[in-house]
């Protein structure tokens, strides 16, 4: 079991009357966004030390729970071990830390205790000396233990930090921070004006950072701009999904009447629309419209392949591109569903990117070269990946 422990106990810089955890962060507060990390890292509980209940508190807390974990506000390392499992393992998150889900993913496998370090030549304002030269860059995994030793020191020493030293002190092991994270935003932060800036950082980052060459190279350079445009200006996900399945929907009808690069690019740039209305969706906890995002994101691109090859066979009066239209579309599905976004290669195709090969062919008049070389590109996809399946114990 996975247990996630964070801190809401220092006040922001700039507005002493608020505390950091609650500063606006990506359309929610910075600690729902750091439970959303726990969340995703297999947390079924957390435990957060606060220094006072305010309002924007209670409200994150009550918007955390709704995610189907168990959430419990404490005031002190005492009243944390009572509500922590003894068997589970504890994955701490620092007051005012930014990161992104593989950061904080890396941290939650099986083990002892472990702190994420940087070399303190590297390290930014308020990461926390542990010895050897590095600085703790805010993320631990810590046994429950640790918090009990805590629990049996006098109260007013600080939590977060008195953990840090006594996991220091137990030999926890060292987890290097990626050279690249501190680039994408990795950091603590106190300051609302200094924290709106990173977490657009972040925000661009958490999609860069996804399995998959479409994702990484094509979806993430358009994200950088316009994610966080869409979060601070506070469009609706119904909005953007609404704005994907127009599109999507005149593209598919362009194809079917004859326009098939324009429709097929229009079905592309629908299919990201779709895409970055689930990353928004998932940020502002609208489970079922991220559902709805993701499969039209999966399907829209699959019966966009299937009608640019019934209208090529309409045009050449020639059944291959048809056939092969079908098979792309079974083994393009077939390799979605076999494949775990955790373990995706970055090679592997996916759905986009192969309605990427199609559209490029249909832009240079070679229709059948494309649909045949994507039908390859989805077969060795879904072959290599059912090794690696068979591979696993």
């Amino acid at each position: 079991m996975l247990a996630g422990l964070l801190f809401a106990i220092h006040d922001a810089d700039d507005q002493p009357d608020r505390l950091a955890a609650t500063l606006p962060f990506g359309g929610l507060t910075l600690i729902e966004y750091q439970a959303r990390l726990l969340i995703a890292a297999g947390a079924a509980q957390i435990i957060l030390i606060v220094a006072r209940a305010t309002p924007e508190l209670l409200g994150a807390i009550s918007r955390i729970g709704r995610r189907g974990v168990a959430v419990d506000a404490v005031r002190s390392a005492a009243e944390a071990a009572e509500k922590i499992h003894p068997l589970a393992r504890v994955l701490m998150i620092a007051d005012g830390l930014v990161t992104t889900e593989g950061i904080v993913a890396g941290l939650a496998q099986e083990g002892g205790d472990a702190l994420l370090v940087v070399p303190e030549t590297d390290a930014p304002t308020g990461f926390e000396r542990v010895g050897g030269q590095m600085a703790w860059a805010g993320v631990a995994r810590l046994e429950p233990g640790r918090i009990a030793e805590v629990a049996r020191l006098p109260r007013d020493y600080d939590v977060q930090s008195t953990l840090i030293r006594v996991a220091a002190q137990a030999r926890a092991a060292h987890v290097e921070l990626p050279v690249t994270a501190l680039r994408d935003g990795h950091g603590i932060e106190h300051h609302a004006g200094s924290l709106d800036r990173r977490s657009r950082t972040v925000l661009a980052a958490s999609v860069a950072g996804r399995r998959g060459w479409f994702d990484r190279y094509v979806l993430a350079p358009v994200a950088r701009w316009t994610l966080p445009l869409l979060v601070y200006r506070k469009v609706p996900g119904e909005g953007v999904a609404a704005a994907g399945a127009i599109l999507g929907g005149l593209g598919l009808f362009g194809i079917a009447s004859g326009f098939a690069a324009t429709g097929l690019i229009a079905v592309l740039l629908a299919t990201m629309t779709l895409a970055l209305g689930a990353t928004l969706g998932d940020l502002r906890d609208q489970p079922r419209l991220v559902l709805a995002e993701r499969i039209a994101a999966v399907a829209m691109p699959l019966i966009a392949i299937l009608l640019f090859g019934w209208a090529v066979r309409a045009a050449t009066e020639d059944g291959a591109p048809l056939a092969s239209a079908i098979t792309l579309a079974v083994l393009a599905g077939l390799g979605e569903r076999a494949i775990p976004s955790a373990t995706r290669r970055s090679w592997w195709g996916s759905p986009s990117a192969h309605l990427v090969v199609v559209t490029v062919s249909a832009m240079l008049g070679v229709p059948m070269l494309g649909l045949a070389v994507a039908s390859i590109y989805a077969a060795v996809t879904l072959a290599d990946a059912i090794e690696k399946l068979r591979q696993q114990p």
